[in-house]
């Protein structure tokens, strides 16, 4: 986690850059483009939005992606697809769905507390009033698993930010995290400062926390789904309405090119090395089979796409055009 934190200084540090010559440009009348942050597709009957919570250049892919390969073969394959070699930019992407009688958020964010700080993370609560949708109207929040970048959000200034919804947990995952031993864990690990946000965070809220396993439901048309070894209890989820389908993924890749490119190559922040291996291959392999349109959390906002083969891995194709009216 030490190496997390130097990378988000340096995009701290990039973002302060960025702004200055935003606002030289501004002061010599030259327009300057705001990326998006909120996009909204129709998937069969349900309103899908993902939210980016943050948006930081920071070191890598290596040893995010590749952490059991030489640095130079990851580097390489950052150049061979156009990408720097060095450095690079993950989404952190909540996604809402609306089913017209629920609304579920998949995961929270950095909120206060996450791997990404504000002002250059935990922007979910800012995003969600821009997108036409008032926390408090939040009828579900599912968890893919319990990494600060993802439940974070769950508490803004001490209160739960979604007050009347319940929350949806893997049983393994609740059970994982709930274990005094995680304290144990080195103070500056992601694994210790998961565990106290756990603490802190949700915690507070298991007399609203329904824990599920993979094949259950959650609410009509969306699914757990099995997707170990990032965190023990790491889930994916089905959604499908009107026979359209989109998979919501969580972690099962930190970068669009290197994850994909090679499942195989092993992740730093994937709890079980080979098991989270296991999983991309098996996760990519049904996205690419099934031609599911994914919810990537830590791929390029919108955050949205496919899989398709290629070679021995696969490749990202990001969501374009193919929705749109």
């Amino acid at each position: 986690m030490a190496i997390m934190i130097d990378l988000t200084r340096r995009g701290l540090a990039a973002s302060a850059l960025a702004l200055g010559l935003s606002r030289s440009a501004s002061a010599q009348g030259c327009p300057v483009a705001t990326p998006p942050m909120v996009h909204r597709l129709q998937l069969g009957a349900f309103a899908i939005t993902t939210l980016l919570d943050a948006a930081a250049m920071i070191d890598g892919p290596w040893p995010i992606v590749g952490e059991d390969r030489e640095r130079g073969a990851v580097e390489a394959l950052m150049r061979e697809n156009r990408l720097p070699p060095n450095r690079f930019k993950p989404g952190f992407t909540p996604t809402v769905v609306q089913t017209g009688r629920e609304t579920i958020l998949f995961d929270t964010g950095n909120g206060e507390v996450g791997f990404v700080p504000r002002p250059t993370g935990g922007r979910l609560a800012g995003l969600l009033g821009q997108a036409g949708v008032a926390p408090d109207t939040i009828d579900v929040v599912v968890l893919t698993h319990c990494h600060t970048d993802h439940i974070g959000g769950l508490m803004e200034n001490g209160r739960p930010l979604f007050p009347h919804a319940r929350y949806v947990l893997g049983a393994a995952e609740d059970r994982f995290w709930r274990d005094d031993a995680r304290l144990s864990a080195a103070p500056e690990s992601n694994a210790y400062k998961s565990a106290r946000v756990f603490r802190s965070h949700l915690l507070p809220l298991a007399d609203r926390t329904t824990f599920v396993k993979p094949g259950d439901t959650v609410v009509p048309g969306i699914t757990a789904l099995a997707a170990f070894g990032h965190t023990p209890g790491h889930l994916a989820y089905h959604v499908e309405s009107a026979g359209q389908r989109l998979l919501v993924w969580g972690d099962c890749a930190h970068h669009e090119v290197a994850s994909l490119a090679h499942p195989e190559w092993h992740a730093f922040f994937d709890m079980d090395k080979a098991g989270g291996a296991a999983t991309r291959r098996t996760i990519y392999d049904m996205a690419a089979t099934d031609g599911v349109l994914v919810a990537a959390y830590h791929t390029t906002f919108p955050s949205l796409g496919y899989v398709v083969r290629q070679g021995a891995g696969y490749r990202w194709i990001p969501l374009t055009y193919q929705f749109d009216r």
